[in-house]
């Protein structure tokens, strides 16, 4: 197994499956995080539609009344998918051309296991030989910002579009049967839809400070 260029202790030791965490492409982690953010919330999106959908279909059989009105679900579902695009796109603007960057003077020194624990959590002689390995440590603090901002976003708007699918689902089938539910219901629906906006907003605070460059 490749030596890598850091390490993170655990009790104690170090581990090699931590070397996992450490060697991968902070640009593979950026693209990644982005690709959860849009991909996961079009995923909720997604089931809230079909969700909603199959019952005001059902429903608007014995019911035809409620078929416009009842889009608004439909609406507020696709609106999850919008919050993830917005974020990809946000996420994508941190991210620039890989430039290129200096390699380690010291290969040898920089990445020997012996070197690595005398010298953790600095890099070995301060990184002055290392400068290769220090740029890729610097670089893995924006690659997971914007790793676990997709993440936050694109699970937060996954649970937002399954709440709001079945509640726009029970508000379609109670407004088929009593039609002074309807507005009752869209209330309780406004709220979960708020459940996305609040991953949103920390997604944005989380990946504020990273840029990829």
């Amino acid at each position: 197994m490749a030596q890598a260029s850091y390490m993170l202790p655990s009790a104690g030791y170090f581990d090699n499956w931590l070397i996992l965490f450490e060697q991968i492409s902070p640009y593979a982690l950026a693209d990644i995080g982005i690709g959860i953010s849009i991909g996961v919330s079009v995923l909720g999106a997604a089931w809230g539609i079909f969700t909603t959908g199959s019952s005001l279909v059902g429903a608007a059989i014995k019911a035809p009344r409620i078929r416009s009105k009842n889009l608004i679900s439909v609406i507020f579902c696709e609106a999850v998918a919008i919050y993830g695009v917005i974020i990809a796109i946000i996420l994508s603007t941190k991210m620039g051309t890989p430039e290129e960057y200096a390699v380690n003077a010291d290969a040898e020194g920089c990445n020997t296991m012996d070197a690595l624990r005398s010298s953790w959590p600095q890099l070995p002689g301060g990184g002055a030989n290392c400068q290769g390995s220090l740029y890729m440590k610097n670089m893995l603090f924006p690659a997971y910002a914007i790793f676990n901002a997709g993440i936050c976003v694109g699970f937060s708007n996954l649970f937002c579009g399954v709440c709001v699918g079945i509640t726009g689902s029970g508000c379609a089938l109670a407004d088929a049967q009593n039609g002074t539910l309807f507005v009752k219901i869209l209330i309780i629906e406004i709220f979960g839809s708020a459940l996305g906006l609040f991953g949103v907003i920390v997604g944005i605070i989380m990946s504020s400070p990273a840029y990829i460059r």
